[in-house]
């Protein structure tokens, strides 16, 4: 492998994968539609990039990405049910796809679609198997092997900034995602992302507090520091506290995420929503939607984006599709060359462009985004004259004098502050989060020392607590789109929280309902209710 020429060219890419997903285990029902969402996510994104990493291994290519695996996700990926369950959802992809095979053989204009994804779900299945259905297997061998830095979260990827009245509930997110990942990959992790890239000033102290070294904002939490930085989005700034910040480039984001200048718009790209799930007939599509015969998406598409002021779409192709993400990323390179350009003779250091994006985007969303990937990482680390591939560690490595400023408060949503995870779809969640975080606090000062049962509901109530803390379900209720789900889940962490909060403090523990709710809400199997003890905020 090349060493990606690190020290001779001029400027550096740090693209950022934030891999997330709400934990949602439903072991009370056998078709729990959400549960999907980290199905559809493993066929359509994880798998993918992971199949993309080992071929530019073995094509000899050393490349450096960063990645988020958050704790819920992390949770998830390692739960024997859900597992069990992923891996019936794949038999059903694959036995499906091997009927479209059949289905389409007198259709030319589907049927090389319809063999690829035959193809592409034994080829998943294969790197199932080979990696004893534990995904994290594989991030952890591609950390191991220095091409991936996977950074962490906080617990239960909550919006920190509307916890700033109940710091010991902040220190709580932040040190069980330090201590999670440490169970997960046995090293501390460097960075972290905080949840929605929230920032909110003085957090960066308890970050200190716990090794992390640094951390992602939008672009404003940089530009709007103080002081304000020299060199803008394009070298990290250092807080009083220590803590690195980076900035997110606008530009790289627009050309990825934009719904009209944006890469994933092309007419050749795979149109997500037409789906076999809604346009086949029911009793042959029937086994593979929802149990209650509700049609969803299978994740066989056949149609293409087409133009936009076409109603009328046509059949996709999957080699003219590839011929476009080679060219897109071709592009996306030789427009970091030219900021990297322009950016060194205005600095006296090389400069960054830190590139984060969801990760669920490329491939669940985007079809071709792992491809487009496999591009970029493969030309810039053979091809580019300017740009070296790095993660924040790298950079703060290399540079270790950095200035010293305060970042703004910011967050990544719509308008760059917190009004997505705080609006009239979802305020009223809040006084319900404050109240069970100020009672979790006083429980786990009234009981420092408990024991046996009592230890085991104060530990399931803090776990109810991070559950609700959540910023999916107001993103969720903010967006409009599964509102009746995050409204219930709401509701069931409040319920369960107050009902252990009350029965812990009148010493009148149900266990068998206790144990039950243990089985469902079983995150954070080392958790320790301590974490949200008064006296750790003085740490």
């Amino acid at each position: 492998m090349n060493n990606n020429n690190f020290d001779i060219r001029p400027g550096f890419l740090s693209i950022i994968l934030h891999a997330h997903l709400p934990f949602v285990r439903h072991p009370e029902y056998s078709d729990m539609m959400e549960e999907r969402w980290l199905y559809e996510a493993i066929t359509e994104t994880y798998i993918p990039l992971i199949d993309v990493f080992y071929k530019l291994l073995n094509e000899g290519i050393f490349f450096r990405i960063t990645m988020t695996l958050t704790p819920p996700l992390l949770n998830m990926l390692s739960d024997e049910l859900l597992m069990e369950r992923y891996s019936a959802y794949l038999g059903k992809l694959e036995e499906l796809s091997e009927k479209e095979v059949v289905r389409t053989k007198n259709m030319p204009e589907f049927y090389d679609t319809a063999r690829l994804y035959k193809e592409k779900y034994n080829k998943f299945r294969a790197i199932f198997e080979k990696l004893n259905h534990n995904l994290i297997n594989a991030f952890k061998y591609f950390q191991d092997k220095g091409v991936l830095e996977i950074i962490t979260c906080c617990a239960t990827h909550g919006f920190l900034p509307l916890m700033k009245d109940y710091r010991p509930s902040v220190r709580a997110q932040i040190e069980v995602g330090v201590s999670e990942y440490y169970r997960f990959f046995n090293r501390q992790p460097r960075g972290i992302w905080l949840a929605e890239c929230a920032f909110h000033r003085g957090d960066d102290k308890i970050l200190s507090d716990y090794g992390i070294e640094y951390f992602i904002t939008d672009s404003h939490g940089i530009t709007k520091a103080e002081p304000r930085p020299a060199y803008g989005v394009y070298a990290p700034i250092k807080c009083p506290s220590g803590v690195k910040v980076f900035g997110r480039d606008m530009e790289s984001g627009h050309q990825v995420w934009s719904s009209i200048i944006g890469y994933p718009g092309d007419p050749y790209y795979r149109e997500f929503y037409r789906d076999i799930g809604y346009d086949l007939d029911f009793d042959y599509i029937k086994p593979y939607i929802h149990e209650s015969g509700l049609r969803l998406n299978t994740g066989i598409k056949y149609y293409r984006i087409t133009d936009r002021s076409s109603s009328q779409k046509e059949p996709y192709s999957y080699q003219e599709a590839m011929k476009r993400a080679a060219t897109h990323g071709g592009h996306f390179i030789w427009c970091r060359e030219r900021q990297v350009e322009y950016l060194m003779k205005h600095m006296d250091r090389k400069p960054i462009v830190v590139a984060p994006y969801d990760c669920e985007l490329f491939g669940h969303w985007w079809y071709e985004g792992p491809d487009f990937i496999y591009y970029v990482l493969k030309k810039t680390a053979l091809e580019s004259k300017y740009v070296s591939l790095a993660t924040p560690s790298d950079y703060i490595d290399y540079y270790p004098g950095i200035q010293e400023a305060v970042p703004s408060d910011s967050t990544w949503g719509a308008n760059g502050y917190s009004e997505v995870w705080l609006n009239d779809t979802n305020a009223y969640i809040y006084p319900h989060m404050h109240k069970a975080a100020e009672r979790m606090i006083s429980l786990a000062d009234s009981f420092p020392d408990a024991e046996g049962l009592k230890r085991d509901a104060l530990n399931q109530a803090a776990r109810e607590l991070m559950l609700l803390q959540s910023s999916d379900w107001a993103f969720i209720m903010k967006m409009d789109t599964t509102v009746g789900y995050a409204k219930k889940r709401v509701k069931d962490h409040v319920f369960r929280f107050t009902k252990l909060f009350e029965d812990i403090n009148k010493n009148q523990i149900n266990e068998a309902w206790l144990r039950e709710v243990e089985r469902r809400d079983n995150i954070f199997p080392e958790m320790d209710y301590r974490v949200y003890q008064s006296s750790r905020n003085n740490k």
